[in-house]
């Protein structure tokens, strides 16, 4: 390839005659003779299919790696993305032969850049600067072809590897948001794919991207770039919040330097945003649900009489996809909270900038309200109207001896999955040693809140255990809160196997 590439300089001239001629034969197509018989029309279409797939191996091939040979065949770019762009339309990925011809110009596209960091920095400025209908990277993000689309994803992936300026242009342009959309869409698509397929490759690539995003200090402008006017969270955002939390699960993302630090802290401030805008959402729409007046803020412990037993007022149908997305922005609370602690304990010291995480959400407040505070209120609601909805098994409320709540066949319970769980466990983590965050709890009345969950809940696996753990750091060293458990007694009944059942209630003496 090298030795083409320099022995013979007039052959890249020819290279670009070719490539000239072909785009102007190949879109000037139809504008012929109307009377040209149908059979020579699809004959010389077949014709310029199989040059074009033909000319694109060629160069696919000669620019392999060859930085030299990808500088002289670039001056092609132009023309090739025009073919792309014809090959990517609705009607030619129709077809399987022009959908071969997509796969081998993408291929070429992204062989043409690949370590060439100057060409990459071209290209990327030209692609983020095109109207969104030319592309074409757009549009193969929207294929079903997986062997289409692991060129462009990797095309995407090799621009923002090494540059913080163009991984913000993904996120910041035009063109780059909607790449980004694209992305996410095909990501929630192709995550169950089969091992080894073109389809799980591309998962693993976006991936990449992402988790370039992250190490950039991107992910927050990207979430906010991704709002809806009016939406509390939307599909994409929570894609982006799964991305999150698995990039958190494997790296973990600790105060090391002053960089990963202000990173950190971003992503803790959307963290920390996102969960008051989420948990206040979500209590609005289960007070509406309930029928509870709005003024019933972070009342004492509740308990419904049997009367009271009624069908929801109103269910918001956004609310188990609020409710989904707050269970995963819990999750990377806990994350980010439990890896600086551990930092913490092995060096001893916390960072200097943020002392600890856990601190920086307990100090968070909205509208007067703490983290742990928003949490338990939430706690509370739930407590109450998850047992309204009946997911096809009989619902006895707290303290009644009537039927459950008619049946909701329209509902889904899926987005309330580890709900309470996640937000116990989490309030177990915030109040750990920490006396000003146990007093606010016991003020909310939320040490009864807490010794309600300590039961077992099918949607929250291990809920009884990380209540009781929450309910232990709630304990630790404060008397006052755990005078209030001494005056606390329990009615219910308990199983063969040591467990209250789940009509329980918590009165005081």
């Amino acid at each position: 390839r090298s030795h083409v590439g320099t022995s013979k300089p007039v052959f890249w001239s020819c290279l670009r005659k070719l490539w000239r001629d072909l785009v102007r034969a190949q879109l000037t197509f139809w504008d012929g003779d109307d009377d040209d018989q149908a059979s020579t029309e699809t004959l010389k279409h077949q014709n310029l299919r199989n040059f074009c797939k033909s000319l694109a191996r060629l160069t696919r091939n000669l620019v392999a790696g060859v930085s030299i040979n990808q500088t002289h065949a670039f001056e092609n770019e132009p023309d090739i993305r025009r073919l792309l762009h014809y090959y990517t339309s609705w009607t030619a990925m129709e077809d399987h032969d022009d959908l071969v011809v997509a796969r081998i110009l993408s291929q070429t596209m992204s062989n043409l850049i690949t370590e060439n960091e100057p060409l990459m920095q071209v290209l990327w400025d030209t692609y983020m600067n095109l109207p969104e209908d030319q592309v074409v990277l757009v549009r193969l993000l929207q294929s079903s072809d997986g062997k289409s689309l692991v060129p462009a994803v990797m095309l995407i992936r090799n621009c923002i590897q090494g540059s913080r300026t163009r991984a913000r242009l993904l996120v910041h342009a035009t063109a780059g948001s909607r790449l980004c959309v694209c992305l996410l869409d095909k990501m929630a698509k192709t995550y169950e794919a089969e091992e080894g397929s073109e389809e799980a490759r591309a998962f693993d690539l976006g991936y990449a991207i992402f988790s370039r995003l992250m190490e950039a200090g991107l992910v927050p402008e990207l979430y906010s770039k991704l709002s809806i006017k009016d939406e509390i969270v939307t599909p994409h955002q929570t894609v982006l919040l799964k991305l999150i939390d698995s990039y958190l699960q494997s790296t973990p993302l600790t105060p090391k330097d002053p960089t990963t630090t202000k990173i950190l802290v971003k992503l803790s401030q959307m963290l920390g945003t996102c969960f008051f805008s989420m948990s206040s959402y979500s209590q609005r729409a289960i007070r509406r649900s309930l029928g509870s007046p709005s003024s019933e803020h972070f009342s004492p412990v509740i308990n419904l009489p049997s009367d009271m037993i009624l069908p929801p007022a109103e269910l918001d149908v956004m609310l188990p996809k609020v409710c989904e997305a707050l269970v995963l922005v819990s999750q990377c609370i806990v994350t980010v909270t439990l890896d600086a602690e551990k930092e913490t304990f092995n060096h001893g010291t916390p960072s200097a900038s943020l002392q600890n995480i856990r601190a920086f959400f307990n100090e968070l407040r909205f509208e007067n309200h703490s983290l742990a505070e928003s949490l338990i209120e939430l706690l509370r609601l739930l407590d109450r109207f998850l047992p309204r909805i009946n997911f096809g098994k009989p619902v006895q409320n707290s303290g009644s001896d009537g039927p459950g709540t008619t049946p909701l066949s329209n509902a889904s319970d899926t987005g309330f999955f580890y709900l309470k769980r996640d937000l116990v466990r989490l309030l177990g983590i915030l109040c750990h040693e920490q006396k000003a965050v146990q007093d606010r709890v016991r003020q909310c009345g939320g040490i009864e809140v807490v010794m309600n969950l300590c039961v077992i809940d099918e949607r929250n696996p291990y809920l009884r255990e990380h209540a009781i753990f929450a309910l232990h750091n709630l304990l630790k060293g404060n008397p006052e809160n755990q005078a209030i458990v001494q005056e606390i007694r329990p009615t219910g009944q308990w199983d063969e196997n040591g467990v209250l059942k789940d009509n329980v209630s918590a009165v005081r003496k």
